[in-house]
């Protein structure tokens, strides 16, 4: 259940990239993206300090790509963590979704945005990761972020 969201993004996207070269597929934090420009996904981390201030730049070269956002403190998920957003970048929403849902129950433990960075280095399919607890963030991989936040075009949740 964990990759519902995500492969519902991945398998709509299949069919409407018949149709265009630009797509996006948002699907509560969930996002497929097919894009020919540059894009900035904001994130949303609850309570948090970087909540909504930081966005993840997405560059025409990486896509397609799912990038799917999981939180143990925002949303109606049972959840275990402290995460307030887990982020991952992937190939595939569906192995992004599972990821993101399994970082954010990593982070119940003692500095477990730490923890959730080092699984995804494990992980050759996984392109980054952006992981916020509280007032500290932990990034690894091929993830650019735009501390300057002013506008958003997608909401990630």
């Amino acid at each position: 259940m964990a990759t519902v969201a995500g492969a519902m993004a991945d398998l709509v996207s299949k069919d409407l990239l018949k149709l265009s070269k630009e797509v996006i597929v948002e699907n509560g934090g969930d996002i497929y993206l097919a894009s020919s420009r540059e894009r900035t996904i904001g994130i949303y981390a609850g309570d948090s300090p970087f909540s909504l201030k930081i966005g993840i730049v997405i560059s025409p070269d990486q896509t397609p790509l799912g990038v799917c956002t999981s939180s143990g403190t925002v949303g109606p998920s049972l959840s275990f963590g402290k995460a307030n957003a887990v982020c991952i970048l992937s190939k595939s929403s569906a192995l992004a979704d599972a990821a993101a849902d399994g970082g954010r129950e990593c982070s119940k433990r003692e500095k477990g945005y730490l923890i959730g960075s080092g699984e995804s280095k494990r992980d050759r399919r996984r392109i980054g990761t952006l992981i916020i607890v509280e007032e500290k963030m932990g990034v690894w991989g091929r993830i650019k972020t735009d501390p300057t936040l002013t506008t958003l075009e997608f909401r990630s949740r």
